[in-house]
């Protein structure tokens, strides 16, 4: 058993039933990624364009990628062929050319999550929750066919005071429940509360969260 294996396999333990683990990978090697594969993991965040692309050609093709970085406007054209989901939306705009580009490359669909900035860093891209509330209000997104929105994500703020840590993640849960009953009451895809990191996803197990973006508890320190 290979290092990598050892720590997935010890991070799966400490996950409920049902929440999904996205590996991050992104800065290491398709060799530790392929260790990942072959003990079972199937699911890998990138937030590289170039990168994502040479992995996608180089892994099994039955990995599910998603694109966990932010992303411009101008780089959604190279990943749309690969990704399965856009994990962080952070603007109509964005949203609009997802739907324009997975059209034009005969993409059914693409899932995506609206990102949240409730971490009280300035550096950390996102909707506020009222710019969220307005994007989902104006209805823009309902006229979209490429593009589904499968629930919301967040970073909490880089800190080691873990009350604060939990107040941003109940504040993302009480969000996601008053988006679901507004927008989405009768529709089961919009699901995904994602948030949790290698620092701090057990106490995002604790608000809920049902998808968490692990990396260097799994492949180490990143090689740059």
């Amino acid at each position: 058993m290979t290092e990598v294996s050892r720590n997935l396999e010890q991070v799966r333990q400490s996950l409920p039933e049902g929440v999904k683990l996205v590996a991050v990978s992104k800065y290491h090697p398709v060799e530790k990624l392929r260790e990942a594969y072959d003990a079972g993991q199937r699911l890998f965040g990138e937030s590289h364009e170039q990168e994502l692309r040479t992995k996608h050609e180089q892994m099994p093709k039955n990995v599910e990628w998603h694109f966990i970085g932010h992303l411009q406007t101008n780089k959604v054209k190279y990943i749309i062929p690969y990704v399965a989901m856009i994990d962080a939306v952070d603007s109509i705009r964005l949203l609009r050319e997802i739907e324009r580009q997975a059209e034009r490359q005969g993409r059914d669909e693409v899932r995506v999550l609206l990102e949240l900035h409730l971490a009280e860093e300035a550096t950390k891209y996102g909707l506020s929750p009222d710019e969220c509330r307005q994007l989902l209000a104006d209805g823009e997104w309902r006229q979209m066919k490429h593009v589904r929105i499968c629930g919301l994500m967040m970073m909490a703020t880089n800190t080691d005071d873990e009350a604060r840590i939990e107040r941003e993640f109940q504040t993302a849960s009480d969000f996601f429940d008053e988006v679901k009953a507004q927008y989405f009451a009768d529709d089961d895809r919009f699901a995904e509360r994602s948030w949790g990191m290698s620092d701090d996803y057990r106490l995002a197990l604790r608000h809920r969260s049902t998808m968490v973006r692990i990396g260097t508890s799994i492949f180490g320190p990143r090689e740059y």
